[in-house]
């Protein structure tokens, strides 16, 4: 059980970043599926996990949709402005009594592959935690075509376990408020 919460919490991280890469100024990615792999160093060094995204136009921009309010709610900034090499996106958001201050840079194309690199800082949480820092490498590449038993929206995640994207709103229910 311990296990699957702790994957249905990276499965948040990942819809999350996955929403900040599809917000109405970024393009939408090619469809098919995508290979995401997650380094994270830093204050909460994590082992890299790498998951596969099966998804579609409908997906991404439903991801959007889905993300952003829960992004506005909790998110005092969250700018997203275009450069010459891709993109870059500040957010201040606060979550549980946490406080994330982050910045990400978007390169690459949404056809074959694209990289986020985000550093944040937290403060507070658990405890009064105090600050730390953090940065976590987003490496999503286009393998091909869904696999036939995959449909729009699926992830797998390592080990096996499958959940959709559209089951966002059941994430958001195990999230702390």
């Amino acid at each position: 059980m311990t296990r699957k919460l702790a994957l249905l919490g990276s499965a948040a991280c990942l819809v999350l970043s996955a929403g900040v890469a599809c917000a109405d100024d970024l393009p939408v990615r090619k469809a098919g599926l995508w290979e995401m792999k997650m380094v994270r160093s830093g204050g909460s060094a994590m082992p890299e996990m790498t998951m596969q995204h099966c998804t579609d136009e409908t997906v991404d921009k439903e991801m959007n949709n889905n993300v952003s309010p829960m992004a506005k709610q909790i998110c005092s900034k969250q700018d997203i402005k275009k450069t010459a090499t891709g993109y870059v996106s500040d957010s201040e958001c606060t979550v549980a009594g946490m406080a994330t201050t982050s910045h990400a840079e978007i390169t690459g194309d949404f056809n074959s592959a694209y990289t986020v690199k985000t550093s944040s800082h937290v403060q507070g949480g658990p405890a009064g935690a105090t600050g730390h820092d953090s940065s976590m490498t987003l490496e999503a590449k286009w393998l091909g075509a869904c696999k036939p038993e995959q449909k729009p929206g699926d992830i797998v995640m390592p080990g096996g376990f499958k959940m959709n994207v559209r089951d966002v709103e059941k994430l958001k229910n195990l999230l702390p408020k």
